[in-house]
């Protein structure tokens, strides 16, 4: 009785292909490939993949696909076939994929990981830190010849900002402007931006008024 492996082979020869050459085709081992031609189907990982190889190899060799799986089909035992073999070895070709999902489980835990750290980090840093605070007006040391100047300046929207320990509205894109009087001779003047954990930064402008 013509095996479904002795056709394989056969049609293999006819057409020249090595046993290297058809592995490359289609992506099965050559190790494989020879125990299916020599009808050493416990060779293979499991009754699956034996199935679908020699399937593969049908396909490949542009023979019928139901006529070689037919041949297949009254030869093979999977009890047979795989009454011998070592606990395990069937699902070994497992073994590759499934630390392959692993290992691209722990990098996706470790990036989904990095990126909430980043996150909670980025959305408490001022629980840890002063706010920011820049004042673009007056400039230390300023001289001004009015008794009246205008305080302007940049923090954070959430902060509460005082000029001389008076309360100064912020915008919603952390700018504020506070005026106020100066007297003739030198003024101190303390800005204090106060976030909402209690962290405060200040900057003193010290201006002189003629």
């Amino acid at each position: 009785m013509l095996k479904a492996g002795e056709r394989l082979k056969e049609e293999r020869a006819n057409k020249g292909i090595t046993i290297d050459q058809a592995s490359a085709s289609t992506k099965i081992r050559s190790s494989f490939l020879s125990a299916i031609e020599k009808g050493e189907y416990s060779k293979l990982p499991s009754a699956a993949y034996a199935a679908g190889f020699v399937r593969n190899y049908a396909v490949f060799l542009g023979l019928p696909e139901k006529e070689i799986l037919g041949l297949f089909r009254r030869e093979f035992d999977e009890n047979k076939a795989y009454r011998v073999m070592p606990e395990g070895m069937a699902r070994r070709e497992d073994f590759p994929l499934r630390k392959f999902k692993l290992k691209q489980t722990a990098i996706l835990g470790v990036i989904i990981f990095t990126a909430l750290a980043i996150y909670i980090i980025f959305q408490y840093r001022f629980a840890f830190l002063g706010p920011p605070l820049s004042i673009s007006s007056p400039q230390n040391k300023a001289v001004v010849s009015s008794s009246n100047i205008s305080v302007k300046g940049k923090t954070s929207p959430d902060s509460t900002v005082f000029v001389n320990d008076q309360p100064v509205s912020v915008a919603d894109d952390g700018s504020f402007t506070k005026d106020m009087n100066v007297f003739p001779g030198d003024n101190k003047i303390i800005i204090r931006s106060v976030n909402r954990f209690g962290r405060e930064t200040s900057v003193v402008r010290d201006v002189k008024a003629q």
